[in-house]
């Protein structure tokens, strides 16, 4: 089995776990990692939200799983578009990680002097930035997770926001102040990773018992609601479900890009609730979120 991921130190040890969680599951059959460089890491100057939107990491793993040099790729999930590419499949999620975000500094997010310069390429934290702390700048910032931190020691930022699950992956010891996902919401598929196949292929069923159940359960509804809404990574939206006993709660963010509002919406399901329109529904007459 050749399992295809990006050549990063974040992508390498995630592909790392998948070879381990396949291994604890029987599947050891000439595993091979192989890396594929993708339009994201050719391109580290140029801002996310201008490359054409989500798939800029995993548009090129999917082309190779199609075309059969790989058998399995490996994302990040939020990387991956909440429409899948035809003839592909989300044959499993690994147990997540963290999903909250985190300020890479010495001092928490509201004791930041002001106009200190904060580090991101995502709209949607760049808009928390701007909505909870408008006095600090934000800055575009590109590169894999030891690019960006070599950058913050420098003193090209005053912080930097990095996903908290790529930090913990990689072991970085830097001081950094959590920032709480109930008001500073994640993007649907934060902290999880992904296993996708071919569609018809029949690794897939084995592949399925590496599926974390609840970790599934909740990125499902997560990436459903953003179909639903037809949400792009253009929009400063988070998308969190958070298992709590026998419950699901949802939690939605939408931000003006310049900060200048919020909007929220969180409820409570029953974990085995299937399809998701009511809540679309719901969240597009209270938001009046763009058709």
């Amino acid at each position: 089995m050749i399992i295809g991921t990006r050549g990063s130190r974040l992508a390498m040890a995630q592909a790392d776990m998948a070879v381990e969680a396949l291994r604890e599951n029987g599947i050891d059959d000439g595993l091979e990692i192989r890396v594929i460089t993708t339009g994201g890491d050719r391109d580290r100057c140029t801002p996310l939200g201008d490359m054409g939107g989500y798939g800029v990491f995993t548009k090129e793993l999917d082309q190779r799983l199609l075309s059969g040099e790989i058998d399995l790729a490996v994302n990040s999930l939020k990387d991956m578009p909440s429409q899948l590419t035809p003839g592909t499949r989300l044959a499993a999620v690994l147990p997540r990680g963290p999903v909250h975000d985190v300020l890479v500094s010495k001092v928490p997010l509201d004791e930041l002097a002001v106009s200190a310069v904060v580090g991101t390429s995502s709209v949607r934290r760049k808009a928390l930035l701007k909505h909870q702390r408008p006095d600090v700048q934000t800055a575009e910032l590109r590169g894999n997770i030891t690019t960006r931190l070599n950058k913050w020691r420098r003193g090209d930022y005053d912080a930097i926001i990095l996903a908290g699950a790529g930090l913990e992956r990689l072991g970085e010891n830097v001081p950094r102040c959590e920032l709480d996902p109930r008001t500073w919401v994640p993007p649907a598929g934060q902290g999880a990773v992904a296993l996708v196949c071919r569609e018809n292929d029949p690794i897939g069923a084995g592949l399925s018992r590496l599926d974390d159940h609840s970790t599934r359960l909740c990125v499902d509804l997560e990436r459903a609601v953003m179909l639903g809404l037809g949400a792009s990574c253009q929009e400063p939206l988070g998308v969190w479900a958070e298992p709590v006993g026998d419950n699901i709660v949802l939690r939605c963010q939408w931000l003006a890009h310049d900060g200048s509002w919020a909007k929220r919406f969180e409820t409570v399901l029953s974990k085995g609730v299937e399809g998701t329109d009511d809540i679309v529904h719901v969240i597009n007459r209270e938001w009046g979120w763009p058709s």
